[in-house]
């Protein structure tokens, strides 16, 4: 396969980097892009030094099978048809075309056939937040349908990219000096903090973050009437976000069933030991690529209710990693390029 990477300076192509080496992902060529200003510089490979190119309008994608393309949503939109007008295979990392009907969203764990229908020849990768919720979901969704989804995020900074992970450190080396936090990439200090805000508020009084996670989840799962209502915040972690869950089901699902299930689930592991204090955290989840799962209760308010604790590396499971699944699925299943 010939393979290009679309922002391969910042933290998620870095990730695709790591990710396509620790996969084996199969490349015979590989071709960097990125900014004006990132143009140039070097990043090794497989033992191979590969040089970024900048990112222009042409024909550098013509023998190019899949792109992954991660450089913001406005490079998305802009670039789109430059990358795929010669038949590449577009994933794109950003929120640009989630939500268009045309153009799949995709976790392969939950809706991996859902990549073969690409009119546009463009796969959108979900928010990272969704992402690992419907990892989790979808066993239980599959023995019961869920009706219903309340969940409350714990967002470390990587989700704001390299620059915001950065900033937390400088914040707690700052503060430890007497100095003011230099606050840059969130709307108050996060360093001791946290901060019920994620991206920016909507005429609801949701934010987009949030939002995503309603929308997201009924396109993936194919449940128009599944009903989300989350609350997304950030909170001083380094890297690997954490949501705490309810869900409603249309019939009970025993906790024996539901742990029995989600053990035998892809992508997930199940770390659910109360007795010895044995539960999911950010900092055992970190660099890991599955989905981590615990606290599975009954929901006490609730006989067709279930708590769940879900725990997941955002730049792995919720961004690079899940990009090069979606590409492996398909080369599995026999893709072809157009």
């Amino acid at each position: 396969m010939n393979i290009a990477i679309v922002g391969a300076s910042g933290a998620v192509g870095q990730e695709f980097l790591r990710v396509l080496d620790e996969q084996n992902f199969p490349i015979d060529e590989l071709t960097l892009f990125g900014s004006k200003r990132s143009a140039g510089t070097v990043y090794k490979f497989r033992d191979k030094e590969y040089i970024v190119k900048e990112l222009v309008h042409g024909d550098d994608f013509k023998d190019i099978d899949i792109a992954f393309v991660s450089a913001g949503g406005s490079t998305s939109i802009e670039f789109a048809d430059t990358i795929t007008r010669h038949g590449t295979l577009m994933i794109d990392n950003s929120s640009a075309f989630r939500m268009e009907s045309d153009v799949p969203l995709v976790v392969p764990e939950v809706n991996g056939n859902d990549a073969f229908n690409t009119p546009r020849g463009i796969i959108a990768n979900p928010n990272c937040t969704t992402i690992q919720m419907v990892v989790a979901l979808k066993p239980l969704h599959d023995i019961s349908p869920i009706k219903r989804v309340h969940v409350a995020t714990y967002q470390a900074a990587s989700g704001a990219g390299a620059s915001a992970m950065a900033e937390l450190i400088e914040q707690y080396a700052q503060l430890s000096r007497g100095e003011e936090p230099t606050v840059n990439k969130f709307a108050y200090q996060l360093a001791y903090n946290v901060i019920p805000h994620i991206d920016v508020f909507t005429d609801n009084d949701y934010t987009k973050e949030e939002m995503k996670m309603n929308r997201e989840t009924k396109k993936i799962m194919h449940a128009g009437n599944l009903e989300v209502s989350a609350t997304c915040v950030r909170v001083p972690v380094m890297r690997a976000h954490s949501e705490a869950v309810w869900i409603e089901t249309e019939k009970p699902i025993s906790v024996a069933t539901a742990r029995e299930a989600l053990s035998k689930a892809p992508g997930v592991v199940v770390v659910d030991e109360p007795s010895l204090k044995r539960y999911p955290m950010p900092l055992d989840v970190t660099g890991k690529d599955p989905v981590h799962v615990g606290r599975i209760r009954q929901d006490l308010t609730n006989e067709c209710g279930l708590s769940l604790w879900i725990v997941g590396d955002q730049i792995k499971k919720g961004a690079a990693l899940n990009a090069v699944q979606i590409a492996q699925y398909l080369i599995s299943n026999g893709w072809k390029r157009r």
